[in-house]
C-alpha cells in the first residue's frame, strides 16, 4: 500500500522534473529527478538488472527528510529513473529513511534494510535523534515496511556503545543463504565503530561482534560501511567524519577510507589502511557484486563542507559518481572506469611522442564530455613539472599537475568558477615510475574523475566552469613526450 507521504512525493517530482533542463543535469552521472541527494543506498543486483537508491530530498535543494530515490541499469551508465521507494511515514521513520541497502531474497522479492530516524525531546528540552534499523520487501519498484519495525535498536547495541549514532546497514547473503549485514556506530571511546549483524531470514536479526573500531585514529563517527572479499583479502569501506589530516594521505573534515587485511575465525586484521579517493569531492562509498563476478563501487560526488554552493536557481543538487571497477593489487585498493564506458565511446583523437617544452594545444583534443588518457615520459634530464589543463577558457582552468621529483599530483580548481572560499587545490602522492605517468580524465558536463597509473589512485571534483569552456591543453617546465587518447562519450 502507498503512503499519503510517498504518493505525495512521487507527484511532485513527476510535476515538477520536466521543468528542468536536460543541459542541467550530467549526461552518464545519477542524479535526483529533482531537488537534493546525497548518499548512495542499495546498490543490488535484482532481475537481472542493477538497481541504485540514494538519499533524497525531492522538495527542495536542501538537505530534508529523507526520501529514497530509485534509479536501474542493465550496464551502469545508462539509467532508468523509477519512482520514489520510500518516504518518511511511519513514527519510527518520521524524520528521515536513512542510508541502507538492498538484496534479491531467494523468493524473487527484494529485501531493503534502512535506518529510520525519529526525534524524542529529553526532559532537559534537548532534541536527540534515535536511529534504528528497518525492512521493507518489495517488487523492484513498490516497496511495503514490515509491521515488525524497528528489527534492530538500542538494545541491540553492545554496552557502552552509542544508541544515538547507529546508522547505513550494509547488507549481503553468505553462501549458506545466512544473512549478514554491517552496521556503523560510535564506541564508547566515542570514536567510531563497525558492528556485524546475522540474520536466518532478513527480517530478525542479533549482534555478532565488532568488525573494527576507530580508536580515536581515522576521525570520528564511521558512517556508510561495506565489507567484502576481493582479490584474496577482506576490504572494509567506511566515512568517517571529523578526520585529522595525516600527510598528503587523508585530507580533514569527511573522508571515505579503506581498510584492508584478513577475515578468519570472524576477525578482522588490519593489514593497509589508505583513502579510497584522493579528491575533493567523494563521499559514501556502496559496492555490488555484478553478475560477472566484479566488485563495483560508486559514491556520493560530493563533500558536506561544501555543499552550499550552489544558487537558489539550482532545481537539482547532488551527483553519484561513474561506477568504478575495484581490485586490490600490491596490497592497495586499485579502481577504475566501469568498461562498459567503452561502449559509448564515440570519436577518437590520438596522438603519440607530442613533445612538450611549453603550453601546447593538440587539434581535436577539447571537449567536456569525454574519456582522456594521458601518458607522459620524460625527455633527457628530469623536467620540474608537468600540467594538463581541462575545462579552459579565458578565466577558468583546472590544472592537473605532476611533480616526478616529489612523485605528486596536484588538482587546482581555483579557476574553474566556484566562487566559495571552499577548498579548492588537492595533492597525493603517487607511486614513482620514473618521470613517468598516466592520466585518465572522464568528464562529465561540470565534474571530473582522476585515476592515476591505471587505477592506483582516484581524485574526483565537482567544477561549476561554463560548458563553453572546452579547451584542453598540454604544458611542461622542461621536456616530456605525450601520447594522448581522447573519445568524445556519445549518447545518442
Amino acid at each position: 500500500m502507498i503512503s499519503e507521504p510517498l504518493r505525495q512525493a512521487r507527484a511532485f517530482e513527476q510535476q515538477y522534473m520536466p521543468f528542468i533542463p536536460k543541459e542541467e543535469r550530467p549526461l552518464f552521472h545519477v542524479t535526483g529527478g529533482i531537488g537534493w541527494i546525497n548518499d548512495p543506498n542499495g546498490f543490488s543486483c535484482y532481475r537481472g538488472e542493477y538497481h541504485l537508491f540514494f538519499q533524497y530530498h525531492p522538495y527542495s535543494n536542501e538537505w530534508g527528510p529523507m526520501h529514497w530515490g530509485h534509479v536501474k541499469t542493465k550496464d551502469f551508465i545508462h539509467w532508468e529513473r523509477l519512482p520514489i521507494a520510500l518516504a518518511p511515514d511511519t513514527p519510527y521513520d518520521c524524520n528521515g529513511c536513512f542510508s541502507g541497502s538492498a538484496l534479491e531474497m531467494p523468493d524473487g522479492r527484494q529485501l531493503i534494510l534502512y535506518t529510520g530516524v525519529h526525534r524524542k525531546r529529553r526532559e532537559d528540552g534537548l532534541l536527540e535523534e534515535y536511529q534504528t534499523q528497518c525492512v521493507a520487501v518489495g517488487d523492484g519498484v513498490d516497496y511495503e515496511k514490515i509491521l515488525e519495525n524497528p528489527v534492530l535498536d538500542g538494545k541491540d547495541v553492545p554496552e557502552g556503545n552509542s544508541i544515538l549514532d547507529f546508522r547505513d546497514p550494509k547488507m549481503w547473503m553468505e553462501p549458506d543463504g545466512t544473512y549478514r549485514c554491517v552496521v556503523g556506530n560510535r564506541a564508547a571511546d566515542g570514536s567510531g565503530a563497525i558492528l556485524l549483524y546475522r540474520s536466518e531470514d532478513g527480517f530478525t536479526w542479533t549482534f555478532s561482534s565488532a568488525v573494527d573500531a576507530c580508536r580515536n585514529e581515522y576521525g570520528r563517527m564511521w558512517e556508510c560501511p561495506d565489507f567484502f572479499p576481493l582479490d584474496g583479502k577482506q576490504v572494509l569501506l567506511t566515512s568517517p567524519q571529523e578526520m585529522a589530516a595525516l600527510g598528503l594521505e587523508f585530507h580533514a573534515g569527511f573522508g571515505a577510507i579503506c581498510l584492508i587485511g584478513t577475515w578468519e575465525n570472524e576477525t578482522f586484521t588490519r593489514e593497509k589502511v589508505q583513502s579510497i579517493d584522493y579528491g575533493i569531492d567523494y563521499y559514501a562509498s556502496q559496492t555490488l557484486e555484478s553478475y560477472d563476478g566484479r566488485r563495483i563501487m560508486i559514491g556520493w560526488m560530493q563533500n558536506w563542507t561544501n555543499t552550499g554552493c550552489k544558487t537558489r536557481q539550482n532545481r537539482i543538487f547532488g551527483q553519484m559518481t561513474l561506477p568504478r571497477e575495484l581490485h586490490v593489487r600490491d596490497g592497495r585498493l586499485i579502481q577504475n572506469p566501469v568498461r562498459e564506458l567503452a561502449d559509448y565511446h564515440g570519436q577518437r583523437v590520438a596522438y603519440e611522442d607530442v613533445l612538450v617544452t611549453s603550453e601546447t594545444n593538440m587539434q581535436g583534443i577539447r571537449g567536456r564530455i569525454l574519456d582522456m588518457t594521458v601518458d607522459v615520459r620524460p625527455v633527457g634530464r628530469r623536467y620540474n613539472w608537468f600540467k594538463l589543463h581541462v575545462a579552459k577558457s579565458g578565466e577558468y582552468a583546472t590544472t592537473i599537475r605532476y611533480k616526478p621529483d616529489c612523485s605528486t599530483v596536484r588538482v587546482d580548481r581555483s579557476r574553474c568558477g566556484i566562487r566559495y572560499d571552499v577548498v579548492h587545490v588537492r595533492d597525493f602522492l603517487v607511486r614513482p615510475r620514473d618521470g613517468a605517468i598516466r592520466l585518465r580524465v572522464v568528464m562529465d558536463r561540470n565534474s571530473l574523475e582522476l585515476f592515476v597509473n591505471d587505477g592506483e589512485q582516484a581524485a574526483t571534483f565537482i567544477i561549476y566552469t561554463p560548458e563553453e569552456a572546452q579547451s584542453i591543453s598540454f604544458e611542461a617546465d622542461g621536456a616530456v613526450l605525450v601520447n594522448v587518447e581522447k573519445y568524445d562519450l556519445r549518447f545518442d
